[in-house]
């Protein structure tokens, strides 16, 4: 599966784009304040990132179980320092609403945390290359 994203950014104009195996799709972000950038900054991002993956791939383990889920919340938090320093305390918590058994859930829950993409791939750390 190949992703990608993109900005395009210009007085009161900031498009954003994700793909995925070639298949676009424009996400609205409004403008800051000042008319240049986003008005979310890339650490909310992140953590949406991960509050996403976690979400859809819940539904996707859950399938696989057979098991109907009615309700998902993933709440993360992290801490970002001055600039140029990592973020760090990333933490999170996800309440499922399921039909199946309380310890059921836990086990999807915990199953799903070990498997998350996005977690993993951070948790592994990774280059990121800036391509002349």
């Amino acid at each position: 599966m190949k992703i990608s994203a993109s900005i395009k950014s210009a007085f009161n104009q900031h498009q954003a784009t994700v793909e995925t195996n070639g298949a676009a799709k424009e996400m609205t972000i409004a403008v800051k304040p000042s008319g240049y950038g986003s008005s979310i900054n890339g650490g909310e991002l992140l953590l949406l990132s991960l509050a996403t993956c976690f979400c859809n791939d819940i539904y996707r383990e859950a399938a696989k179980r057979n098991m109907n889920i009615t309700n998902v919340t993933v709440e993360i938090t992290g801490e970002f320092g001055g600039e140029g320093e990592p973020g760090s305390n990333f933490r999170y918590t996800a309440d499922v609403v399921a039909d199946a058994p309380r310890e059921a859930i836990d086990d999807l829950i915990k199953h799903t945390d070990r498997i998350a993409e996005i977690h993993n791939t951070l948790r592994k750390g990774l280059a990121i290359t800036l391509q002349d």
